[in-house]
């Protein structure tokens, strides 16, 4: 399964036909639902957890569309990609997310799944982190 079909299986909308139908689905927004599941499964025992991805007030704010908007669709799809690639390394979710909420100390002593949520830059490092470690060159 290629990574874009990955993501989309994560975020529980339709497999693009091309890689960037998945672009204009982020830019339409995706549904309430899609943050929903990554919540679920990046913390599963944490019900307020997408509060964190998505403030309380703007989801409010979203609630008429139950659509987010382009840029926090953004960063579900971008913890979507972390997700599917951190599965990939570790196959085991409880361990990709274990992985993904304990300090590194390759990241500074920060943990991979707030860089992430942080911004496009910290979840470039996490990415690259997961692919020294899925081939065997992380310290």
């Amino acid at each position: 399964m290629s990574e874009i079909h990955a993501v989309a299986k994560v975020l529980g909308v339709a497999s693009p036909k091309a890689p960037v139908d998945l672009v204009a689905t982020v830019e339409h927004g995706l549904p309430f639902r899609s943050l929903y599941r990554i919540s679920e499964m990046l913390a599963p025992d944490d019900a307020s957890f997408k509060y964190r991805i998505v403030p309380k007030a703007s989801l409010a704010r979203r609630k008429h569309a139950n659509r987010l908007s382009a840029s926090q669709s953004a960063v579900v799809a971008r913890l979507a990609g972390i997700w599917a690639l951190a599965m990939t390394v570790w196959q085991d979710e409880s361990d990709a997310r274990d992985f993904l909420i304990r300090p590194h100390q390759l990241l500074g002593g920060k943990r991979p799944l707030e860089l992430a949520i942080a911004n496009e830059i910290g979840a470039r490092l996490v990415e690259e982190l997961l692919g020294r470690i899925q081939s065997g060159v992380a310290v």
